[in-house]
């Protein structure tokens, strides 16, 4: 039995393939927001069966009820996406982790990536760190060549790390191993953020418009961007006004506070992805 429906595209040419779920190491909703901007406007190609992957009791559906009347069931759902861009043809893999069936799904996802003909797979993840938020995004690399990587991102981190795999590092493992070539871009994300950072999803797409030869337009993570700049510059003006600018520990305690309220009641800087809470990348052991 198939676990997903297939819908043929037509032909496409050397297609790149970009992956990201939400959930493990999608810290800030970086890597999931990120996928899903790539996605926009984009035809359905494979669509995975919820009922053989998914845990309902652990990603319960979404019930909308209006004035007292079940109205609507939203499903959590996965599926690959295709739409062009400029004249590259690119396939967007997204949607929930899955919870269920892995060694299963990895063969079914590499069984489309060589029916499509797939050219180059590009994993796509946020992890918490140390970072502070007033410093450029930084991004790890993983390549099944030491030549893929592009920009300045290096494979890392150096030495043997041994963490709790995420179902996207499960299927960059598989289709290296088939000969597809793989790269992986894992954005930083401060390890304070509790809530969407669209600075890290920005960083992940810059990553893929490099592989596609093509600056991929930001949108509605532009505007958020500069949302969270201006909120923030207009709270520290206010604090100058009223000549109480906190001192350096204070700013920082300031900052984080900030930060934390934006995740838990601000604007949110794109649709899907957990936050860094639920992403994890603690309990990591490195040798």
């Amino acid at each position: 039995m198939t676990i997903y429906r297939f819908d043929q595209p037509g032909p496409l040419i050397s297609p790149i393939l970009v992956a990201a779920f939400d959930g493990w190491i999608d810290a800030g909703g970086a890597s999931s927001v990120a996928a899903a901007h790539l996605a926009e406007g984009a035809q359905a190609v494979a669509t995975f069966d919820g009922d053989i992957l998914f845990d309902f009791r652990a990603r319960r559906p979404t019930l909308e009820i209006v004035d007292g009347r079940i109205a609507e069931l939203t499903w959590p759902e996965l599926t690959l996406w295709h739409r062009r861009i400029d004249d590259r043809d690119l396939l967007v893999l997204t949607g929930a982790e899955p919870d269920f069936r892995w060694h299963e799904f990895g063969v079914a996802v590499v069984e489309l990536a060589k029916r499509l003909d797939v050219g180059l797979w590009i994993s796509l993840g946020a992890i918490p760190a140390a970072v502070p938020h007033t410093r450029g995004v930084h991004v790890l690399g993983s390549a099944s060549r030491p030549d893929l990587l592009l920009g300045e991102v290096q494979a890392g981190p150096a030495g043997i790390l041994r963490v709790p795999a995420a179902a996207i590092s499960i299927l960059e493992h598989a289709i290296a191993g088939s000969g597809i070539p793989a790269v992986g871009y894992y954005a930083q994300v401060p390890h304070y953020m509790s809530g969407p950072y669209p600075a890290a999803a920005v960083e992940l797409l810059r990553a893929v418009g490099r592989h596609l030869g093509s600056e991929i337009p930001l949108g509605s993570l532009a505007t958020a961007l500069e949302e969270t700049t201006r909120t923030y510059v207009e709270r520290l003006e206010a604090m100058v006004d009223e000549e109480r600018l906190p001192s350096g520990d204070d700013l920082i305690s300031e900052i984080e506070d900030f930060l934390r309220d934006r995740g838990n009641g601000g604007g949110r800087g794109g649709t899907g992805g957990g936050g860094a809470g639920g992403s994890g990348g603690s309990g990591g052991e490195k040798s």
